[in-house]
């Protein structure tokens, strides 16, 4: 590795982020082939937190840290774990040995697939085709150790690494916003609910008052005429008894049609309330999936593999179309993708399906044009056609997960 990252001075230290590159007038000045391959306490102590994070899961560095005799691995957070690896990584004792062993044996065969390479060229010939396949971890722990891996090498693979992140970080940021909106939304439909259910008891309590006046009305009526010991009462109170009386019928069946309407509103708001706790349910299931994808290297992340599926996306926004393109490829995977028709003619489709293993479209932003000559051609080939909630990162990778878990 380049003895100018292994010395750079404090004050211009190689720094993750933000990352400012200026290039070489000449490019680096060539140096003579070594025969050995860096260690990690070799490499300039910035790449040490890249290299932990990206090519080793937190489960290894507990054992790891066990081994070593830290008492707390299992009890500390995963943050606490990668910052002391990060740590023993500029040592050369027994820990900074340990770790570098572990890097070797777990990307061993991207190690010797790269030590294959005797030029600059061939080194990053090498990491440029694994970038493009999503062999990331193994492969940057390959160049980065690599003898004659110069210091625009190294700046070229860290600066994709570093990139990568910022990618994975915008996806989740806008999917966390989007579910905070739901929440807040459904906050509000609480709060009506309360409300409305407020002014139903309102009216119940109204009509079981209207109701026990007028059964002591109609027990009034009743024990009048039967007490002949009394004088009959005079004729226009009764009148105006009966007039009460008819008015208070009135009033009540107005009630009990305003109840049995309040009741209709508080079913539809019921409803929509369970809607929105489901759509909140499965939007927070898919953005746990997609953090365990896309939260950094872990054992979850790394049990996400497409296998080499290839898939076609009808629709979309423009915005999210190559962040799905770089998620799926980083998964072992291949995504093509058709825009429904704004920019892309539907005579691409028929080609594009037979190429795909299944086809996903979103039903919020696609054409029903492109959709009805998608299925049809679908039907035809045999392909699965499976819709897609929503239009973002979260929706696509949830329907593809569950798409593979059950065809394999």
């Amino acid at each position: 590795m380049s003895i100018l990252l292994r010395q750079l001075p404090p004050a211009v230290r190689f720094e993750p982020s933000p990352v400012s590159f200026e290039p070489a007038a000449e490019g680096p000045a060539p140096r003579a082939r070594r025969k050995d391959r860096d260690r990690i306490w070799d490499l300039s102590t910035n790449l040490h937190c890249s290299i932990v994070g990206t090519c080793l899961t937190t489960g290894e560095l507990r054992q790891l840290l066990a081994k070593l005799g830290d008492t707390n691995t299992r009890t500390a957070s995963s943050h606490a774990i990668h910052h002391r690896a990060v740590q023993a990584a500029s040592l050369g004792d027994l820990a900074g040995k340990l770790l570098n062993k572990l890097l070797d044996r777990k990307h061993e065969t991207f190690v010797r697939r790269f030590n294959k390479a005797t030029t600059r060229d061939e080194v990053a010939g090498l990491w440029r085709a694994a970038l493009e396949a999503g062999d990331i971890p193994g492969a940057y722990w390959a160049t980065l150790t690599h003898p004659m891996t110069d210091d625009l090498l190294v700046r070229e693979a860290f600066g994709e690494v570093h990139m990568l992140s910022h990618l994975v970080g915008t996806s989740n940021r806008l999917d966390l916003a989007r579910l905070r909106r739901l929440e807040e939304t459904l906050a509000e439909r609480e709060d009506t609910i309360a409300r409305q259910q407020a002014r139903l008891q309102e009216k119940v309590a109204e009509i079981e008052r209207r109701d026990h006046r007028i059964g002591e009305l109609e027990a009034l009526t009743k024990v009048l005429p039967t007490e002949p010991a009394k004088p009959a009462p005079d004729e226009r109170n009764r009148l105006d008894l009966l007039r009460r009386a008819d008015v208070a019928e009135e009033r009540c069946a107005r009630l009990e049609t305003e109840l049995a309407a309040a009741q209709a509103a508080q079913t539809r708001t019921e409803r929509a309330l369970s809607a929105a706790e489901t759509r909140e349910a499965e939007l927070k299931r898919e953005l746990a999936q997609l953090d365990e994808v896309l939260a950094g290297p872990g054992e979850e992340a790394e049990a996400i593999d497409f296998r080499g599926a290839t898939f076609l996306y009808v629709g979309g926004r423009p915005g999210q179309v190559e962040r799905l393109r770089d998620l799926i490829r980083t998964k072992g995977g291949e995504l093509l993708t058709h825009d429904g028709g704004v920019e892309n003619n539907h005579s691409l489709l028929p080609g594009l399906v037979a190429r795909a293993d299944a086809v996903f479209f979103p039903v919020d932003c696609v054409s029903h044009g492109a959709v009805n000559t998608a299925k049809r051609h679908c039907r035809e080939m045999r392909k699965p056609f499976v819709p897609v909630r929503h239009a973002s990162l979260a929706s696509f990778l949830s329907a593809a997960i569950q798409h593979l878990e059950a065809t394999h």
